[in-house]
């Protein structure tokens, strides 16, 4: 794919994973958590062209974007996005025909990370500070890294959905959240509200990892169940529309705990670049 057609892909992704009504997240339909839409609008523009620069790093562009996104906006909006989204726009940089090529692509792309990568994606974490990351024991991203990416997402895998996606070479990405938005796509014929379903999807199939480091595992569960519930109703009907009501409600119950879904938006996201990407 030519820098242009995936900048294109990209910057569609970042302002479509916006255009999407995500309960308990930022949208153009509710700001929240400090946060406004013009925040992570200035964020995808600073870092589009970063992210899209061929010949650049993985940890290259993870870096030189989570610098460009603090510059510009002050504050986290996107690194679990640009974690995703790096190797994704490697990987659309060698040509493909399909998802399943791009799939393999990827596989090439996180089998070819570099000690260099390791380092510049460690010090991205650090200097985004993610809510919740604490630290631990082994492979502290707060630390100069004593192994390989790989290995720190692999351990991290179990409490971070990002991190496992790099171990499990985005399963859930291309197996949930892509089909996810074909299906409904088709159904409703509406990118934005297939997106709406996909969040629902995740929120609902998967703790929220952002939740559960700030908030803990009973309550990510406790959200997850309600989150069943939700996704059930609104994926029900014919017209997605008629059920913003729903999310509404369930937006508001979120936000007055200050519960943010950020995980499941990033996996959104993500998911819809791999849409945008397969066009």
């Amino acid at each position: 794919m030519d820098r242009k057609a995936l900048e294109n892909a990209v910057m569609a992704s970042f302002l479509g994973e916006l255009d999407a009504f995500k309960p308990g997240n930022v949208s153009h339909y509710a700001d929240g958590h400090d946060m406004t839409v013009l925040d992570f609008q200035m964020s995808a523009k600073v870092t589009v062209p970063l992210l899209c620069t061929q010949n650049s790093s993985l940890g290259q562009r993870v870096l030189d974007s989570v610098c460009a996104t603090q510059e510009a906006v002050g504050c986290n909006t996107n690194l679990g996005m640009l974690l995703l989204f790096a190797p994704m726009i490697m990987a659309a940089e060698t040509e493909f025909k399909d998802s399943k090529v791009l799939e393999n692509n990827l596989e090439n792309t996180l089998s070819s990370i570099t000690k260099d990568d390791t380092e510049q994606v460690f010090e991205a974490i650090k200097l985004a500070s993610p809510g919740g990351l604490g630290s631990v024991e082994a492979h502290d991203v707060n630390k100069k890294p004593d192994c390989s990416l790989f290995t720190a997402m692999e351990l991290a895998s179990n409490r971070d959905s990002v991190a496992l996606q790099y171990v499990n070479n985005f399963h859930e990405i291309f197996n949930i959240g892509l089909v996810n938005i074909k299906n409904f796509e088709k159904r409703w014929n509406s990118v934005k509200w297939s997106t709406v379903s996909c969040y629902l999807n995740f929120m609902s199939s998967m703790t929220d990892s952002h939740i559960e480091r700030k908030f803990g595992r009973e309550e990510a569960e406790n959200i997850k169940i309600k989150s069943e519930a939700v996704a059930n109703s609104f994926n029900s009907v014919g017209n997605p529309e008629k059920n913003i009501g729903l999310l509404q409600s369930f937006d508001k119950e979120l936000k007055v705990k200050n519960y943010n879904p950020g995980t499941s938006a990033d996996l959104t996201a993500a998911s819809l670049l791999a849409y945008n990407l397969t066009l």
